[in-house]
């Protein structure tokens, strides 16, 4: 063989060796960070699972509360309960379901022939005894089973996850559950997304191998005796070459996997959470949802942050309402910009420290609302009462909103759905009027919790 051809062999055999190494890293790497972001990302879609399962639950105890909490045993108010019961759901296949400690069903309001009927030995295509595996569950405390269960919307069984809790005086396990197909789905979905990563890092890479071979052969074709040296110092550069290109190549190939991937999970977090928010409520503008939705988390997640720094209401202990909402008005002042009137017609009389957090807590909500939408350019605030009850009013002059707007949007207005539930939980009053020029918000607690 002359020797212009050894030499073109001696340079491309290692290239081509190299580019195999690199290969095979590559796909071992793409593979296995694949596989751990996909189990990363079904254990973030069922942990959110279990938090809304939860949600639903509470809601439903919350519901019957009155009821169970009444004392009372007989046929009328435990039918009551199941009737509650039965109105709730949650899309095509989001029900709640009870049965009593020996299996048998008492309601299913998508599966009514099971009503009544003892299930305690009837087993999934698995072979899990479904309702002994949910009663331990309940029993136990854990809540949340796994189990196969005819899916209504589609007859077909289909993977489920349940939270079931007991209702000890009348021997009742109360539950619901999320059929898992979008987890499948969300899975299957990021590895297809990993296999076509790696598809294309490969072709990549199959470029510059062959870029660099072809390179290596046409210089090795022109070489003679007389180019040996440069021959030789075109090998010394070619294989500096083949050395950054490798390195390049894992630089872009890891900053794929870390831009690539990491923005995908959180894609999919979002895309579920906001598929799941949509079955719930049923709205057909999935992408109008899927907009609000992704605005309303950025919101959440700044809300949190903001929270995690607040003024904790400790002041309370130490100044009372009146000072402690008076330094909470000048801080908010100085951060904002707006022009602040705080009028305290309270003196030196005090609520309950419950009534005073709450009132705190709801000029937190107010002021907060005021600084993220009004648009304003003053706020005037007013605290004043007597022995019975305690009055907080809050009144911009900025843009308004419409209040009946606010509340048939789903997932809208979370700061004032606060501010109303504080004020139910202490019996108080609760107005709000908004118009174009301003907003008002009248608050009214009983000075002493009941």
């Amino acid at each position: 063989m002359q020797l212009k051809y050894k030499i073109a062999a001696l340079s491309i055999l290692p290239l081509l060796l190299a580019v195999a190494v690199v290969c095979a890293l590559v796909l071992f790497q793409n593979q296995r960070l694949g596989e751990q972001q996909a189990r990363l990302i079904e254990r973030s879609i069922l942990a959110s699972k279990q938090a809304e399962l939860k949600n639903y639950v509470e809601m439903a105890l919350s519901t019957i509360a009155p009821l169970y909490d009444s004392g009372l045993d007989d046929e009328e108010t435990r039918g009551k309960v199941l009737a509650t019961l039965g109105r709730f759901s949650f899309g095509s296949d989001g029900y709640f379901f009870v049965y009593d400690r020996s299996g048998r069903n008492l309601m299913h309001p998508r599966q009514r022939e099971l009503v009544g009927k003892d299930l305690w030995n009837m087993t999934d295509p698995n072979g899990l005894p479904v309702i002994q595996a949910l009663m331990h569950s309940a029993e136990s405390g854990r809540g949340f089973q796994r189990y196969a269960w005819q899916k209504p919307s589609t007859g077909q069984f289909a993977e489920k996850l349940a939270y079931v809790v007991m209702l000890d005086r009348w021997g009742w396990m109360l539950g619901t559950g999320i059929y898992l197909e979008d987890v499948d789905e969300a899975i299957l979905q990021v590895r297809e997304e990993v296999a076509s990563g790696i598809h294309t890092t490969m072709l990549a890479i199959a470029g510059v191998a062959l870029v660099a071979v072809l390179l290596v052969f046409a210089s090795g074709l022109t070489l003679n005796v007389s180019e040996r040296r440069l021959a030789d110092r075109k090998l010394q550069l070619l294989t500096q070459r083949i050395v950054s290109l490798q390195e390049e190549e894992r630089s872009r190939v890891s900053r794929e996997l870390h831009d690539g991937i990491s923005q995908l999970l959180v894609s999919i977090k979002f895309q579920f959470e906001l598929a799941s928010h949509e079955l719930a409520t049923g709205n057909p503008k999935a992408q109008q949802t899927l907009d609000q939705g992704t605005e309303r988390l950025a919101g959440a997640i700044g809300e949190v942050r903001r929270i995690s720094h607040d003024l904790h209401p400790s002041l309370l202990d130490t100044l009372g309402l009146p000072a402690a909402i008076g330094q909470l008005v000048a801080e908010f002042e100085q951060r904002s910009g707006l022009k602040m009137l705080y009028t305290n017609g309270l003196g030196d009389q005090g609520p309950d420290d419950d009534v005073a957090v709450a009132l705190f807590r709801v000029l937190q909500e107010a002021l907060t609302n005021i600084e993220r939408h009004a648009r304003a350019h003053s706020v005037h605030i007013s605290l004043d009462g007597d022995d019975r009850s305690v009055r907080l009013r809050v009144a911009d002059d900025g843009v308004g909103f419409n209040p009946r707007r606010l509340d048939a949007l789903k997932g809208g207005g979370i700061g004032l759905r606060n501010i109303r539930e504080r004020v139910e939980h202490f019996g108080g009053r609760f107005n709000l009027a908004s118009a174009p020029d301003g907003t008002e918000l009248d608050v009214t607690l009983p000075t002493r919790a009941g």
